[in-house]
């Protein structure tokens, strides 16, 4: 591949892009004719495989090569490989996560030598420019006529949209005038997967569900779907029931991957998170809803890595009480006028024990109700006691 660049100048850039090749795969579908020429149940009358060759051998005529040119001659035919493997010839389809090689040949098309060759070759894309090769400093002595100079860069994309990759060549030419020669070469990154969550509270429990789709056109091989908790969550994988229609599990040495089939296929994924007791009441403050974020890596059908990590996950907090207030003791038996204690602790930093004697009035079922905790200092109201029903026995 070629950019434009200036239109006389001894020095050009060529780019291509180091990728896992693709397999050729013969476009004309071949056939059995024996499916043209009789029937399936040809053998059922009692005719041999002789029969069967000899009414080939009428059908097919003289020209025996042109004729047999879609024949499906071995089984392993229909699969349409060719047994060839077929080198980029484009930058093609490139993807956020990946690591984008390339290798570059900057050569010199006349018959003279140029001196003093600098190369810097470098990204740039809306943000920001990330030098990838510049030996400014240490310039090439010559590129002799004919000859050229080969590099390779590598660059984690981590920007969606347009890229553009600059060669920048300044030398000596045989005239002794220095000239700079830029190239470049234009592609975009697009997005390979979308993740969807959905976070649900139970009790003392966060489930967070992640559903990811594949939106490129090859088969995807997940080989590493991890939840990364934020302090102080801690995180339990649970293995969830896959759609068998779009996500398969492989055998072999890719047992541990998951397939995501091409254009939409899902999988889906299912994490328990909980935070330790003793660290509720710090997690409380507010805003403190933070989840963690997914580490995803995959492999493409012939093994091209990729990688992608998720933005912070926010969930619902779970709603933490300053001061919790509840009954963990009563008698057994409940007279009438007869004082009686209940025992209700102070939590969750710290907890303090203290009783309250009260006396029932009424005969039969109680509630006792209306007990609330105050700050002393600003008579701040905290938690009311959840009203607790009692049977009071005559005496």
């Amino acid at each position: 591949m070629s950019g434009s660049g200036a239109a006389v100048h001894s020095l050009a850039f060529r780019v291509m892009r180091l990728c896992r090749p693709s397999f050729q795969v013969d476009l004309p579908l071949r056939v059995d004719p024996v499916d043209f020429i009789v029937g399936e149940d040809f053998f059922d009358g009692g005719q041999s495989a002789a029969d069967l060759s000899v009414v080939l051998s009428q059908e097919r005529g003289g020209d025996e090569g042109f004729w047999r040119r879609f024949e499906l001659e071995d089984p392993c035919d229909a699969v349409g490989l060719s047994g060839l493997l077929v080198l980029p010839q484009t930058f093609g389809s490139i993807y956020l996560g990946e690591t984008f090689c390339s290798y570059i040949s900057v050569g010199n098309h006349t018959n003279f030598d140029v001196r003093d060759v600098a190369i810097k070759a470098e990204i740039q894309t809306d943000r920001q420019r990330v030098v990838l090769v510049d030996n400014s400093k240490a310039p090439i002595d010559s590129i002799s006529g004919g000859g050229r100079y080969d590099f390779i860069i590598e660059h984690d994309i981590k920007e969606l949209g347009p890229h553009t990759l600059v060669c920048m060549a300044a030398y000596t030419d045989p005239e002794g005038e220095r000239k700079y020669l830029p190239q470049y070469f234009k592609f975009v990154a697009s997005n390979p997967l979308s993740v969807r969550t959905k976070v649900r509270t139970v009790k003392n429990s966060t489930f967070l569900e992640a559903c990811i789709e594949n939106h490129t056109k090859l088969p995807l091989f997940m080989d590493e779907v991890r939840f990364e908790p934020a302090p102080p969550w801690t995180v339990t994988d649970i293995e969830a029931e896959h759609d068998m229609t779009s996500c398969d599990s492989l055998s072999g040495l890719l047992k541990q991957s998951k397939l995501i089939r091409a254009n939409g296929g899902i999988c889906n994924y299912l994490y328990q998170l909980r935070q330790p007791t003793s660290e509720s009441a710090s997690v409380r403050v507010e805003g403190s809803n933070t989840l963690g974020k997914l580490e995803i890596t995959w492999r493409t059908t012939l093994g091209e890595p990729g990688r992608l990590q998720t933005q912070q996950i926010l969930g619902s907090p779970i709603p933490q009480k300053e001061v919790s207030l509840r009954v963990v003791d009563l008698p057994s038996r409940i007279i009438l006028e007869r004082p009686f204690l209940i025992v209700p602790p102070l939590e969750p930093l710290a907890s303090t024990d203290f009783n309250l004697s009260l006396v029932a009035t009424s005969i039969g079922v109680q509630k006792i109700a209306g007990i609330c905790v105050v700050d002393s200092r600003d008579g701040k109201p905290y938690d009311v006691l959840p009203a607790t029903e009692v049977f009071v026995e005559p005496e």
